[in-house]
This record gives C-alpha cells, sequence and structure tokens, in this order.
C-alpha cells in the first residue's frame, strides 16, 4: 500500500519533471532534491497523525473497559449479561464495536425500628410424651388429686382462704417453658437486639419481662380472699438472684419470684403497660404475654408482675385501696390535697394520695377508656347490655352519683402517697362520640411529660418499638396490622383529650413527684 500510494503521488511530479528534460543538469538535479524532500515531510506527518489517533483509540478502549470493572460488583460471579434484579442470564454476541453498560443495584431497606432487627435462628425442638400433654384450668383440680398434692384449709379458718398448690417437679411434667429454656436459652420472647432497652424502660422492667416470659414454672397455685375473684399465681425460677422479702402472711403464696396469670381476654393489660411507659407515668405492674401449654389450650395469657406490698395484711384484707366516694374525691380534687407537701386539714376530704396522682389517673384511664376505678355505674357513657355495669347494676346508682364508691384505687404499704395502676381493663372498641368524659371531671392540670408525647407526633413510632419487645403479644393481635388498628384508635382519642385540654382550659405542668 505504501507503494503505490508512493507511485500515485511521485506520477504528476514526474510528468513535469519531463518537460524539464532539456534544462540543464544541474537545475533537474535541484527540482527532483525539492520534489523528493517535500514528500518526504509530507510521508512522515501522514504516519504521525495515524499512530496518535491509534494511541488515542487505544486509551479510550482501557478507560471504558476499567470503568466497567468499577462499575461491576459482582462481575466473577455472573455470566456475560446477568438481570440484576431478576437474576436471570442471557447470552450476549461478543464484537469490538458492542459497548458494556453495568449498572449497580440499589437494595430497598424494610423500614427499620430501633434495635428491632436480628437474624433469624432456626430452633429445634425436642418433642416427648410431656410436651403433648395439655389440660385446662378445670381439670387442674383432678391432676392434684391423682398427684397428691391437694392443700385445702377449712373455710374461713386461714387468713388466705383456698389455695390450690401444683408442683410440676413432682409430678414430672415439664411445661413447654423447660423445654425451650433447655433448646435454646439465648431464645427469649423478649426481643431486645440492641445493647440497650428502650429508654422509657428501667432496667428493672427488663429484668421483671424476661422473668414472666422466660421463666422456667414450678409451681401454680389458684388463690382465692372470700368473694373476691381468685388470682392464678405461678412461681418461676430464678437464676440465683436474691429476692426481696416477702411478708410472713404471703410466704405461703409466692416464696420466690412470681406472676398472676390472667384470662386471654384481658390482653389491654400488656398494652396499657407499654403506653404507662411510653408517656413516662410509671405506675403500672410489668406486664407481658405469655402461653401456658397447659392452660387456656395453650392461647397466650397476659402475665403481671406479683407485688406483695400491695398486700401488707395479707390476702383475706385485700388490696391496701383508698376508700373514696364520687362526691369525696370531687372535693379532695378542688382542696389540691398534699400539694407541695402542704398538709391538709383534719376536717379535709382529703385521702393519703398525692393531688398530681388523680391527674396521672384520669389522662391514662380516659386514653383506654378505663371504667372500673373512676365510673363504676358507668355513668359518662352509654353502656351496652352486656356490659359487667348494666349486668351487676351499677348503672341504676347514676342518679345519685355523689355516693357511687370508687373502686380498685391502689397503692402500696409502704408507699400510700402514690397510686399503682392495676386490672386495667381498657376497651378499643367504644367510639369517639360514645367517650367517657367523667374521668376528666374536676381535673384541671396533666402531667407535662405525658401531653408533650401526644403532641410530639412520635406516639405512635414509640409504641410500636414498644410493643415490638414483646413477641407473643404481637403476634397474638395479628402483627404490624393488627398493632397498627388499636394504635389508630388511641390516636384519635388523643386528638380529642387536646381538644377537650384546649377548650376547658387544663394547664400543662411538670410532675415529678
Amino acid at each position: 500500500m505504501g507503494k503505490s500510494r508512493f507511485h500515485w503521488l511521485c506520477f504528476p511530479f514526474l510528468k513535469l519533471t519531463s518537460s524539464f528534460r532539456r534544462c540543464p543538469l544541474s537545475k533537474r538535479s535541484l527540482i527532483i532534491a525539492s520534489v523528493c524532500v517535500v514528500y518526504l515531510c509530507f510521508v512522515v506527518s501522514q504516519v504521525g497523525y495515524s499512530q496518535q489517533n491509534r494511541d488515542r483509540r487505544t486509551d479510550k478502549d482501557k478507560y471504558r473497559h476499567t470503568r466497567g470493572l468499577y462499575n461491576l460488583d459482582i462481575s466473577d460471579a455472573l455470566p456475560d449479561s446477568v438481570d440484576l434484579q431478576t437474576g436471570a442470564s442471557f447470552v450476549v454476541p461478543t464484537r469490538s464495536n458492542v459497548v458494556y453498560i453495568t449498572l449497580k443495584y440499589k437494595r430497598l431497606k424494610p423500614a427499620n425500628i430501633r434495635g428491632t432487627i436480628r437474624p433469624k435462628l432456626r430452633r429445634k425442638v425436642r418433642r416427648t410424651k410431656s410436651t403433648n400433654l395439655a389440660f385446662t384450668q378445670n381439670k387442674l383440680g383432678t391432676l392434684e388429686r391423682d398427684a397428691g398434692q391437694i392443700k385445702r384449709n377449712i373455710a374461713h379458718k386461714t387468713s388466705w382462704g383456698e389455695s390450690r398448690d401444683v408442683d410440676y417437679k413432682s409430678l414430672d411434667i415439664i411445661p413447654k417453658s423447660h423445654i425451650d429454656a433447655q433448646t435454646d436459652s439465648q431464645i427469649s420472647s423478649i426481643r431486645i437486639y440492641s445493647q440497650k432497652a428502650p429508654p422509657w424502660f428501667s432496667p428493672q422492667d427488663v429484668k421483671a419481662m424476661r422473668f414472666l416470659a422466660d421463666a422456667k414454672v414450678l409451681r401454680i397455685k389458684e388463690v382465692s380472699s372470700g368473694d373476691s375473684p381468685s388470682l392464678l399465681i405461678f412461681e418461676g425460677e430464678t437464676s440465683g438472684s436474691v429476692t426481696k422479702q416477702k411478708p410472713e402472711k404471703l410466704s405461703n403464696v409466692c416464696g420466690g419470684q412470681c406472676g398472676i396469670i390472667n384470662s386471654p381476654v384481658d390482653t389491654t393489660e400488656v398494652f396499657a403497660f407499654h403506653l404507662d411507659r411510653v408517656l413516662g407515668l410509671n405506675r403500672t405492674l410489668p406486664a407481658v404475654s405469655r402461653k401456658f401449654s397447659f392452660l387456656h389450650d395453650g392461647q397466650p395469657c397476659p402475665v403481671v408482675s406479683w407485688d406483695a406490698s400491695l398486700y401488707p395484711e395479707g390476702l383475706a384484707a385485700g388490696w391496701s385501696a383508698v376508700r373514696l366516694t364520687w362526691g369525696q374525691y370531687q372535693r379532695s380534687l378542688k382542696q389540691r390535697c398534699w400539694h407541695k407537701n402542704t398538709s391538709p386539714k383534719p376536717d379535709s376530704s382529703c385521702s393519703t394520695v398525692l393531688h398530681y396522682e388523680w391527674s396521672k389517673l384520669s389522662l391514662f384511664d380516659f386514653l383506654l377508656q378505663i371504667h372500673n376505678r373512676l365510673d363504676l355505674g358507668c355513668c359518662g357513657f352509654r353502656p351496652r347490655k352486656e356490659d359487667v355495669c348494666v349486668e351487676l347494676g351499677h348503672h341504676a346508682d347514676c342518679g345519685d352519683q355523689s355516693h357511687i364508691q370508687l373502686t380498685n384505687i391502689i397503692h402500696r404499704g409502704h408507699d400510700p402517697k402514690h397510686l399503682v395502676f392495676t386490672n386495667n381493663k381498657g376497651f378499643f372498641d367504644r367510639n369517639e362520640d360514645n367517650l367517657d368524659f367523667r374521668l376528666l371531671e374536676g381535673i384541671k392540670e396533666l402531667p407535662e411529660r405525658a401531653v408533650s408525647v401526644l403532641k410530639s407526633g412520635r406516639l405512635r413510632e414509640k409504641l410500636l418499638q414498644s410493643l415490638f419487645l414483646d413477641q407473643t403479644y404481637w403476634e397474638s393481635q395479628g402483627g404490624r396490622q393488627g398493632i397498627d388498628k388499636l394504635i389508630d384508635v388511641i390516636e384519635r382519642r388523643v386528638k380529642v383529650l387536646l381538644t377537650y385540654i384546649n377548650a376547658h382550659g387544663i394547664k400543662v405542668i411538670a410532675m415529678n413527684v
């Protein structure tokens, strides 16, 4: 190719030079030499330009190849071309003029609730004959007679009435919690995967929740006191921890650390515990949801921490409660009893409870619509025929409200100034047009900390984070979808409460006592 180009370029010049053949030899040589020099310069410039273009083309190819390698995260594991979302592969014909473009796959991350993400753990449960043994609470007496564990006392001759005690070790019956603990001691229904629990839980709360959810069941006792509903108490095995000394009158009820098993329908107790902690009230006892294979056909039951200080005089005397009528309660609110540690007058209607405790109780009961404390007769709303207050005839007493007795106003024996919120039977099926505003009657102040949480718009986030810890309760309510429905009810009541606060000029003040 170089020779043909040479002859093609030189041919015109040769024709020109032929016309000068008659010129002297010296002139012809000079002309030929000049033409050759010009031609050599032209050839050299063409060769350099073509080489420069080749270098540029090589650099571009290297750059494209390098950029493709940087963007390809899994090039060694994929075929010639792979759909990163579906994982399907297909062959692309390799040609020199094909440009490969590799896109990074952006992973969509799920919503992360802080401290609630962990890898899934698989466990194998050893199935034995004792695992499949199940019986209901109605069969408890038959089991006791077969095991020789009947412990009956003559009615009204003991301080704690009738007690039935079952020792599972002597019966050689291993509850499901034993098998779970023996299979994998690290598995717990209390899901705390971060270094710390949510800040509204104290270390004592976390310890009590883990005990109620995971402790091995040693004994179960059904204890009754007179006409009061019987209590089903289980005693759990503690890991060498030192328990508080119990009163002698209750030593035969719970010798160690215990929990009270409620009916499966009383699931509000667990929600109430978490709402109380999120709002910063700290007046309820720790409660979790737990399944017992030998009770209620394995349905989740609310389990509440047993507190012997609520029975300072024994079970026969009942709760350490405040005796007040509705009229006395309203007068005590006007007198602001024990406000700023000022002792009330002897002839006043004051009880031992601090003034701010009633504000916390009213707010808490209104959000959950708990009326069995301040409104036993259901006088503040339209009850249904199947409601307990109608069936027992309490609703008929609403004509003389001032003499209606307050119930379930509980405090610890050593701390009569602060209330303990127990038996938190709330209602989520009550519409906003039938809320019990009688619970807020006479209240002029509300706790600033709780109201700030309600106004912050983060109540749902905190409740989700808190309730997620109790895996059994979370699943029993239908997971995230069921929990959201419960929180929807609370949020609608929050809007009503905030409107009520503005309309009635209720003060929001700090209540740290």
